[in-house]
């Protein structure tokens, strides 16, 4: 991973990282002429660090400006710098993550920093939604203590040139990538099988998919296996407009002449 994530610094007029520190994230310390107390070091599960001379540090929920100056006045309340200049620098973030779960190419934990902290950040971090991912994702965060769950189509809000809803993404959400739907078509097709569900997607559509008709299949007679809100399933004769839903199931049947 690339160092210096997050970095800054306790001069005034430095521009200051939004993100805070925590335990597991590696830093590294540096005093201004003095190299010697350079120092590498990970923010312990207590929120602290050992830095030479001062000791223990107690640095979790401080942003690294706000880190550097807890040093130098550290420093310079134990006298052993008149006027120290400490600048704190995050070299992996490992104290802020979210979880990407679902049809990923690598699901797993993703670090946030300040500058890959979007929907679509983590989802490329990631590698990607697979091809049999859906579109759609779900967001699940915690605001305020407040569980919220957001749908977003990634697919539409990039075709729409409308990136309103590439939401940012904080500590502790989680990403998830569920199957995209099918449906499922058999008899005497070429292939039959179960296929992607495309949006508006047509009886027309869905044969053509499956390679068309065998020499001894028929368009008469088309029926559609669809599954009811409680959990029956029912049979309709299907035209080649009719559009399908997610989980239908085609049948075509064998020409009787």
């Amino acid at each position: 991973m690339a160092s210096v994530v997050l970095m800054s610094a306790a001069v005034p007029g430095q521009a200051e990282s939004r993100e805070t520190l925590g335990a597991g994230d590696n830093i590294r310390i540096l005093v201004f002429q003095n190299l010697d107390l350079t120092t590498e070091t990970r923010v312990s599960e207590r929120g602290t660090v050992v830095f030479p001379l001062i000791g223990e540090v107690a640095l979790s929920g401080r942003t690294p400006t706000e880190a550097g100056a807890r040093i130098a006045e550290q420093l310079k309340q134990g006298n052993f710098l008149k006027s120290p200049q400490v600048t704190v620098s995050v070299l992996q973030v490992r104290s802020r993550q979210v979880s990407v779960l679902g049809h990923i190419a690598r699901p797993g934990r993703y670090p946030l920093d300040d500058t890959s902290s979007k929907l679509t950040d983590i989802l490329a971090l990631a590698g990607g939604i697979i091809p049999a991912g859906d579109d759609s994702v779900t967001v699940m965060t915690r605001r305020n203590g407040k569980v919220e769950k957001l749908e977003v189509d990634v697919v539409r809000m990039y075709r729409g040139g409308d990136l309103s809803s590439n939401v940012e993404v904080q500590n502790g959400d989680t990403i998830f990538v569920q199957r995209a739907p099918v449906f499922y078509i058999y008899g005497e097709v070429q292939r039959a099988g179960a296929y992607r569900l495309e949006p508006s997607m047509s009886v027309i559509h869905a044969l053509s998919l499956g390679g068309g008709l065998t020499p001894r299949g028929t368009e008469r007679g088309l029926k559609i296996h669809r599954r009811q809100p409680d959990g029956t399933v029912k049979r309709l004769d299907a035209a080649l407009v009719d559009l399908l839903q997610a989980d239908d199931v085609i049948y075509v049947r064998e020409s009787l002449f």
